[in-house]
């Protein structure tokens, strides 16, 4: 009879084997984690940069529309008392508007007043003549004051006669406020506000415009200078709020068109992502007054 042969020997997996089948497991994860932190912080650094843009707009929309308005005037079709269809008749710009009962006055000396980091802007306000359906078949005709200033102030019962909106710039926010409604912040991380003037001076050898600092403008806003500025120049600063691993030596431009070094701030701006935005608004109809 023959012996039957032995049964093979089961073999696990040696020491050395785990071994290896570890570092590579950790090896491949050490790397899918790489990448995937690299891709957060790409990420959040483009989304950082997306929020200061729009923010960044949102800013210079909300000055630009009521610098745009600065200074705008009531057109009076009927200055005489005597209505009249000729397109010839005579009109008038109403430069100035009593208050009624404790609203502010209309004066065309509060157009414009500020400094380099603040501003106060004033327009003429009226009644503009609306029209809305008040079913399907008909329509009511009326006046509304459709003008409002930054905060959405004042209201239709409000017996101001000036649309006012001042721009203050502290502690890192910038607020708006104005026709006795309290200042909200419209904007947050901003580093630098800083606002210049375009003032024309006229003589024999003929017109110029120059940009005079705000800090160079007179205090008084009765000074003929506030009445010869065409156009305000807004720059302003804004940093992110997302800290970058950056470089030595990595810097932005400031207003004053100095460069500055992001990785030598100090507090929540260390390292953070600085934007500049500059714009300049052309007022209305400042040279009428």
């Amino acid at each position: 009879m023959k012996t039957p042969p032995p049964l093979l020997q089961q073999r696990g997996v040696t020491l050395i084997e785990l071994l290896v089948g570890l570092s590579i497991g950790l090896l491949v994860v050490a790397v899918a984690m790489g990448a995937l932190m690299v891709s957060r912080g790409v990420s959040g650094t483009v989304s950082d940069a997306s929020s200061i843009q729009q923010q960044g707009a949102y800013i210079l929309r909300t000055i630009g529309l009521q610098l745009r308005q600065t200074s705008s005037l009531y057109l009076n079709p009927d200055p005489i008392g005597d209505a009249s269809t000729d397109v010839l008749s005579a009109v008038v710009f109403e430069i100035k508007a009593d208050a009624q009962g404790s609203g502010n006055s209309f004066d065309h000396q509060d157009t414009l007043k500020g400094g380099s980091d603040s501003v106060t802007i004033g327009f003429r306000r009226y009644q503009d003549n609306v029209f809305f359906a008040n079913n399907a078949t008909s329509t009511v005709t009326g006046t509304d004051y459709l003008a409002r200033n930054c905060v959405g102030a004042p209201g239709n019962t409000s017996t101001d006669q000036r649309v006012e909106s001042v721009f203050t710039f502290t502690d890192g926010n910038l607020r708006c406020g104005g026709n006795g409604a309290a200042a909200q912040p419209i904007a947050q991380n901003v580093a630098q506000f800083q606002l210049t003037y375009l003032v024309q001076t006229t003589s024999t050898t003929g017109t110029t415009v120059q940009y005079t600092k705000g800090s160079d403008m007179p205090a008084d806003a009765t000074d003929p200078t506030w009445r010869r500025v065409q156009g305000v120049q807004v720059c302003l600063v804004l940093y992110g709020s997302e800290t970058i691993d950056m470089p030595s030596g990595s810097s932005y431009t400031n207003c004053e068109g100095d460069s500055v070094d992001m990785t030598t701030l100090t507090g929540t701006r260390k390292n953070r992502m600085h934007l500049l935005f500059r714009n300049t608004f052309q007022l209305r109809s400042q040279g009428l007054i």
